[in-house]
C-alpha cells in the first residue's frame, strides 16, 4: 500500500503512553488507587493516570520502537484516507460525514461502551463514535491468523470505520431495535449481517481510495481478502474448539467476509451492500 506520503489524521488519540507503559511505571498499590478513583468518578483510568503520574513517565517519546511508531503513523494515514473517501461519498449523497476518533491504546482501555482489553481485538463504540485499536493486534493478524501485509491492516481499520458509517446512516440504531426481543440465534444472524456490511463498506473505501489516490500496490487486495477469510467465524471456531457451530456465528464465514469485501471493492456502490435484505450471504 502506498501510504507513506499520505496525510495524517488529526482525529487520533494516542493513549499507549498512559496505558500499559504508563502503568508499568507505577507500583501495584498505585495502580489499585487509579482503578478505584476511576470507578468512583466514572472516568477513564488513563485520564486519572495522566493526572497523577509524572509527565516524564507518561509522555516520553522514547517509549516506542521505530516499528511501533511506524504502525501508529500508518494507522493515522489510513484513518485520514477513510475520512477523505467517506466525506466525498456523503457529499454525493447530500449528507455530511462526521469523522470518528481513533484511539490507540496498549493492553486495556475504558470506552463509552465499557472497559475493554486488547484480547477483544479492534472495535467501534457508537456511544463515543470512536474506533479502539491496540496495535499489537497487527502482530496477531500476521503471526496467529496468517494474514500479513499493510493492506490487511488497512482493511481492519476500514472495517471498523465501516461501523461508524453504519452509525451515521442510522443502521446501527435499526439493528439494536431489531435485536430487542430476538432470540439468541436471530440476534447472531443480525450481527453477521451487520459485520458483513462493514466488510462491504471497507471494500467501498478501497475502491474509491484507489480511484482517487492510487493507493494500491500489487497483491494488496489479496492481503485484504486473506485477512477477511482468516478471521471468519468458521475458521476461528475450528481453531479454538475443533468444530463449527453456525448458529453461534456473529461475523460471518471466511467465504462470506471475503465475498462482501470484494463486492464493495468491485462496485464501489454503497447501494449494493444491503446485507440485511440479501437472500444469500
Amino acid at each position: 500500500m502506498r501510504w507513506q506520503t499520505g496525510r495524517r489524521s488529526t482525529n487520533v488519540q494516542d493513549r499507549r503512553r498512559i496505558g500499559g507503559r504508563g502503568m508499568a511505571g507505577l507500583g501495584g498499590g498505585a495502580i489499585l488507587i487509579v482503578a478505584l478513583i476511576a470507578i468512583v468518578t466514572g472516568t477513564d483510568p488513563t485520564e486519572v493516570l495522566q493526572q497523577i503520574a509524572p509527565t516524564s513517565e507518561v509522555l516520553s517519546s522514547g517509549d516506542f520502537t521505530e516499528a511501533e511508531q511506524e504502525l501508529a503513523d500508518f494507522s493515522s494515514v489510513v484513518l485520514a484516507d477513510t475520512e477523505d473517501t467517506w466525506r466525498a461519498l456523503f457529499e454525493r449523497m447530500g449528507g455530511t460525514y462526521e469523522e470518528p476518533t481513533l484511539v490507540l491504546y496498549s493492553g486495556a482501555v475504558q470506552s463509552a461502551c465499557g472497559f475493554a482489553q486488547s484480547a477483544m481485538g479492534p472495535f467501534y463504540c457508537a456511544s463515543d463514535q470512536t474506533v479502539y485499536l491496540d496495535l499489537s493486534f497487527f502482530e496477531d493478524l500476521r503471526s496467529r491468523f496468517g494474514a500479513p501485509g499493510d493492506f490487511a491492516q488497512a482493511y481492519v481499520i476500514a472495517h471498523e470505520v465501516g461501523h461508524h458509517v453504519q452509525y451515521l446512516l442510522g443502521i446501527m440504531d435499526q439493528v439494536e431495535e431489531a435485536r430487542r426481543g430476538a432470540t439468541e440465534e436471530e440476534a447472531n444472524e443480525i450481527s453477521v449481517r451487520l459485520e458483513l456490511q462493514a466488510d462491504f463498506l471497507a471494500g467501498v473505501w478501497a475502491h474509491h481510495a484507489q480511484e482517487a489516490r492510487l493507493i494500491l500496490e500489487e497483491g494488496d487486495i489479496d492481503e485484504a481478502l486473506n485477512a477477511a477469510s482468516q478471521i471468519g467465524d468458521d475458521r476461528l471456531q475450528m481453531e479454538s474448539q475443533g468444530y463449527v457451530v453456525p448458529d453461534a456465528f456473529t461475523h460471518g464465514t471466511a467465504a462470506q467476509r471475503a465475498r462482501w469485501f470484494l463486492r464493495g471493492y468491485k462496485t464501489g456502490d454503497i447501494s449494493q451492500g444491503d446485507t440485511f435484505n440479501a437472500a444469500s450471504l
